[in-house]
């Protein structure tokens, strides 16, 4: 079977096969290929989508611009089983500026749709939110201490393993415990993690930023879900998918080093939930601003 038609089962180690997943085939000027890698879900993970996108955009650009936004809409569900296809147009380089859109495609149809803009550095203005309390990561309990732990919360007994594969190459703690742990209590609709992959990384700009995309799809949604008691896609109590997500990269940040990622919710309506989020280093830095509004349906019984 050709590797890339195939969901990615390749017996490295879990960060090494995400960066392989991130490196992207050249089929074309401008036209890269990628796979996937099992999903917790039916579908392609979101981040995943977003990510490869923008390290399409990132290589027709030059390295000496780095990254300062994206926009994206999720169109269709993308099928794990079968290679993405991510064509990029130049849309303008200017003196200062250089914008990039991506499509991806799969069985001939755009999934998703992204627009990328990178900046050369430049000196300005500064300010920033301060960042909110949060105990230090190495307090928390790992997702290989916690899940396994609350196991019996899980109607189906493989979510536990899912959860475990899909994040094996990111090492992610929640402050407080998840809603897939909590459904039936509602509680304000806020969420903190900490997070950073499980091993060091290249120097590369491009790469942390879309380390950071890839996370960032993981647990925004939570703060909806928390608001309403709800676990989510884990317990079956709710049905959901991301429908657009934005970032600002502000500074520069490492992926592989603890990131705090503080989440909110400030409004849910008509089927759909909206979660904002701030990035933070460790030492305070506001690195990256989030948001993502995402389908949350309540199943019928």
């Amino acid at each position: 079977m050709n590797h890339c038609d195939r969901v990615v089962d390749d017996g490295l180690p879990p960060l090494e096969s995400l960066l392989d997943l991130l490196d992207l085939e050249r089929i074309e000027q401008d036209i890269f290929r990628g796979v996937s890698r099992s999903a917790v879900v039916p579908r392609v993970f979101g981040g995943q989508v977003a990510a490869q996108a923008l390290v399409a955009a990132g290589r027709t650009v030059p390295e000496e611009r780095g990254a300062h936004s994206l926009h994206a809409y999720f169109l269709r569900p993308g099928d794990p089983g079968a290679p993405i296809v991510y064509q990029v147009d130049r849309i303008r380089d200017g003196r200062s500026f250089t914008t990039r859109r991506v499509v991806a495609v799969q069985h001939g149809q755009p999934i998703f749709h992204l627009s990328a803009s990178f900046q050369i550095h430049e000196d300005g203005l500064e300010h920033q939110e301060p960042m909110p309390y949060a105990p230090d990561p190495e307090t928390l309990p790992t997702a290989e201490e916690l899940l396994p732990a609350h196991a019996d919360k899980f109607p189906d007994p493989t979510v536990v393993d899912r959860l475990l594969e899909a994040r094996a190459a990111v090492d992610l703690r929640y402050v407080e415990s998840p809603p897939f742990l909590t459904a039936g209590v509602a509680r304000e609709p806020r969420s903190q993690v900490w997070f950073r992959t499980r091993g060091k990384l290249a120097e590369d700009p491009l790469l942390h930023v879309c380390l950071a995309t890839y996370v960032s799809d993981m647990t925004l949604l939570d703060s909806v879900l928390l608001a309403h008691g709800r676990g989510g896609w884990a317990v079956g109590d709710v049905v959901g998918a991301s429908l657009d997500h934005a970032m600002w990269f502000h500074r520069p940040f490492r992926a592989d080093e603890w990131l705090l990622y503080d989440q909110q919710s400030p409004s849910a309506s008509g089927g759909r939930g909206l979660g904002t989020a701030r990035i933070y280093t460790r030492d305070g830095q506001l690195a990256v601003s989030v948001i993502q509004e995402g389908l949350v349906r309540v199943p019928r019984r």
